[in-house]
């Protein structure tokens, strides 16, 4: 009698652990979709970038320059660009509200940047094109732009 409760007490936990790993296997399963999902994502967020453009990054490499310090570099200029008096001379707008600053930027790829200015009250965004020369001087032009309307 006693061994046959013993069995059973074992087959019950044979049991319960076989629901744990179903569960546990589930949950894999899951985290793994989760992880293709994102995995996706980050990829499609990076196609039009510069480091995600193999091509881009080759046209620097081409004349000795590596993507990544070219970003820094670039980035740091339009950025110190914010600290001139009055409006950042990049952005084609007067400030109305205040003096026009570019918050944010994004690389495109080894020619364009898009950025994002404000005044403090009146946002817009612009495409920068943008040039190195051999002796890394930046060159920039404001390719179009536009002003949001003031809610």
């Amino acid at each position: 009698m006693n061994e046959k409760k013993i069995f059973e007490k074992q087959e019950n936990k044979i049991e319960s652990q076989k629901g744990n790993i179903d569960l546990l296997e589930a949950n894999l399963k899951k985290a793994t979709d989760s992880v293709e999902v994102l995995s996706t994502m980050v990829s499609d967020l990076n196609y039009f970038t510069l480091q995600g453009n193999e091509n881009a990054m080759s046209y620097f490499e081409s004349l000795g320059f590596e993507s990544d310090d070219i970003e820094k570099l670039v980035a740091e200029y339009i950025y110190e660009e914010n600290l001139t008096s009055g409006d950042n001379p990049i952005i084609p707008f007067d400030g109305i509200n205040g003096t026009m600053k570019i918050n944010k930027i994004r690389f495109l790829n080894h020619r364009w940047i898009i950025a994002d200015f404000t005044d403090g009250r009146y946002w817009g965004e612009m495409v920068i094109e943008y040039y190195i020369t051999k002796k890394k001087q930046i060159e920039l032009t404001s390719v179009v732009s536009l002003l949001y309307p003031s809610t």
